[in-house]
């Protein structure tokens, strides 16, 4: 769903957007209706327009959180200009109705890596004057192809840890040209995002894929950060077994204290039947663990790139390959072991659903337009590094949601606040 530059072209575009927008509409209202804090927020927006004269560039998973997350920037004035930040998480029916509502947008699913890039730059091509990032895409072009161009942005907000490890580096380098927000930083963010809705997200879309039980089966999850927390303890729910493989000796602790075995993968490859990398690192999964699977071992991630199952072992290694249902793809071994990669390898909870619940993502994306808020209003004292979130916006966030559920907490009494202060107590 794209620019066309032909009449015939474009007038096939307009008659799909016609077809496809009314469904987008209704999943961005189902959305919307369970978005809370965003919906206060739009209404602020609105009465004090704070985006307007500015065009907004959006990276994100195109679908109907995130597409209301692009009208809401809408409400506050701003234009906004939207490409994917993933080929498989774009659905079509939302993109039409966000270009149906007035907003720009280069993507469509199921995009070749070509036109991926394509649409990152004609996004860029429309000269944002800000950015939100998912994965740290738009950035990553605008410093490597276009360093004139990243030099006139006021800066962004970027909402995933791999992009925010990306950034880091960049900082660390002294290549960064603008600030950035480090958005998935923020308590709201990956206390509640990463852990309830990845946990949440995963499994809804390993289980809608492959229609298998997960009880009884042993579950390995790559990675005990806040998301590989959040998918090993509904494991454990389902009445899996659960392993855990890691690098990070506190973290492997904290999943033995947890309840959880840990090992290597090595040891863990011939016992799971179902694998989930959270890691955001390449080949967690490789050569010397497949070799060794048993039949009909399931493989997925969780994590932003399409790179810690390695595709190209499992390729060299298998004598076939076939589609064998809806995002599950059969690598047949040569000793006629049949390993199962689920979505491509890419982000399963988004590449094989509808991604993290829309009450958890009501969090995330509060924080992504506050920051963006704060960061057009601030920007002159700025400077081209990787900041947190401000802690008053977290706290804004977490006192919002706490109202739209009607939950009334204590607050500290002047003596408790005189006793908390002082050391003499």
């Amino acid at each position: 769903m794209q620019a066309q530059s032909s009449r015939s072209g474009y007038s096939k575009a307009a008659s799909m957007i016609k077809e496809l927008a009314p469904a987008g509409h209704r999943k961005i209202e189902w959305a919307q209706r369970h978005m809370p804090i965003l919906n206060v927020l739009g209404k602020q927006f609105s009465a004090s327009q704070p985006l307007k004269g500015l065009k907004i560039g959006v990276c994100l998973h195109l679908e109907a959180k995130t597409a209301y997350l692009a009208q809401t920037l809408q409400r506050a004035g701003g234009e906004i200009i939207a490409c994917a930040s993933n080929p498989l998480s774009t659905q079509d029916d939302v993109v039409a109705a966000l270009i149906d509502s007035g907003i720009t947008v280069f993507a469509r699913y199921g995009a070749t890596p070509e036109e991926y890039n394509q649409h990152l730059a004609a996004t860029l091509d429309r000269q944002p004057d800000a950015i939100i990032d998912d994965g740290q895409d738009l950035i990553a072009m605008l410093h490597k192809d276009r360093p004139q161009q990243a030099r006139k942005i006021i800066g962004g907000c970027e909402e995933t840890t791999t992009g925010i490890h990306r950034l880091r580096a960049m900082e660390r380098e002294g290549l960064l040209l603008f600030p950035m927000i480090a958005v998935n930083d923020a308590y709201m963010k990956y206390l509640f995002d990463n852990r309830y809705g990845t946990g949440q997200s995963v499994w809804d879309s390993i289980m809608r894929t492959t229609n298998l039980v997960v009880a009884g089966k042993t579950v390995v999850v790559a990675g005990y950060g806040w998301c590989g927390k959040g998918v090993s303890i509904r494991a454990k729910g389902l009445g899996a077994k659960v392993i855990i493989t890691e690098i990070d000796p506190i973290k492997a602790n904290e999943a033995i204290m947890d309840g959880f075995q840990v090992m290597s993968m090595k040891k863990a490859a011939p016992i799971g039947d179902i694998f989930i990398t959270v890691t955001g690192n390449i080949n967690v999964i490789r050569r010397e663990h497949i070799e060794i699977m048993k039949d009909g071992a399931i493989l997925s991630n969780a994590g932003h790139f399409d790179v810690e199952v390695s595709k190209p072992d499992l390729e060299q290694m298998a004598v076939s390959r076939k589609d064998i249902r809806a995002n599950t793809e059969e690598y047949l071994m040569a000793d006629g072991r049949r390993i199962y990669l689920l979505a491509e390898g890419r982000l399963v909870n988004l590449a094989a659903g509808d991604g993290h619940p829309a009450e958890v993502m009501d969090m995330s994306f509060s924080l992504q337009a506050l920051s963006l808020m704060y960061l057009i209003e601030n920007h002159q004292q700025l400077e081209p590094r990787v900041y947190n979130v401000p802690q008053e916006i977290d706290q804004k966030v977490a006192h919002m949601r706490l109202q739209t559920l009607g939950i009334v907490i204590d607050e500290l009494t002047p003596e408790q606040d005189k006793y908390l202060a002082s050391w003499e107590a």
